[in-house]
């Protein structure tokens, strides 16, 4: 149990690695916290730094998610569990609760998507490519970034519940639900706005 307990808190840790908090401080001198949106994610960081920010903060945000639920078969190896199905969504939880609230950026970060990419891209690699399609059928159609990140994360347990590829482990299931909706709530403000028909626009000039 101790090795899970280790896992959970370095996922986190690994999670609260502020990339778009310390790429904007280090290469461009500003809290990207403070610009734009206010979000320490790829797409703030893609619209205020620029398209090398932006991709920069979505690769390294990305990698933390994935290698996060790759300490799961690390765990399994050194500990009691036989399986790795029960530890990938504390690691998975972990790891993007981090990067929400990272511990060293004053618990002040992004909203999780790019890290939660990676996490379901290291839980099954070919539903993550439909979850992408959907993304990015959504922002190509509508412009809205928020709304196809949502709407992506929620394809994954859709996906896994239809039975589209074979007989999914519950748990898996039901951390894929827990996560689009942990999504959505980081977006509340977006889903406002979208509400509201002012939903900024992806590309918009302001």
């Amino acid at each position: 149990m101790i090795e899970v307990i280790i896992g959970v808190l370095g996922a986190y840790l690994l999670g609260s690695i502020p990339t778009a908090v310390w790429y904007g401080r280090v290469f461009h001198g500003v809290d990207i916290r403070n610009h734009g949106s206010g979000n320490a994610g790829a797409t703030n960081s893609l619209r205020v730094l620029g398209k090398k920010a932006g991709v920069i903060v979505l690769l390294i945000d990305l990698l933390k998610g994935y290698m996060a639920i790759s300490l799961a078969g690390i765990i399994t190896q050194h500990s009691d569990f036989q399986s790795t199905e029960y530890i990938v969504p504390l690691l998975g939880l972990a790891v993007v609760v981090g990067h929400i609230f990272p511990i060293f950026a004053q618990f002040k970060g992004g909203k999780g998507v790019a890290t939660s990419l990676g996490v379901i891209l290291a839980i099954h690699p070919l539903a993550t490519l439909i979850c992408l399609v959907v993304f990015l059928l959504i922002v190509f159609t509508t412009k809205y970034v928020s709304l196809g990140s949502m709407l992506g994360a929620l394809t994954f347990p859709v996906q896994l519940v239809s039975g589209v590829w074979g007989l999914q482990p519950m748990i898996i299931v039901i951390f894929g639900f827990v996560l689009a909706v942990l999504l959505v709530i980081t977006h509340r403000e977006n889903v406002k706005r979208l509400l509201a028909g002012n939903e900024n626009k992806f590309g918009a000039k302001k």
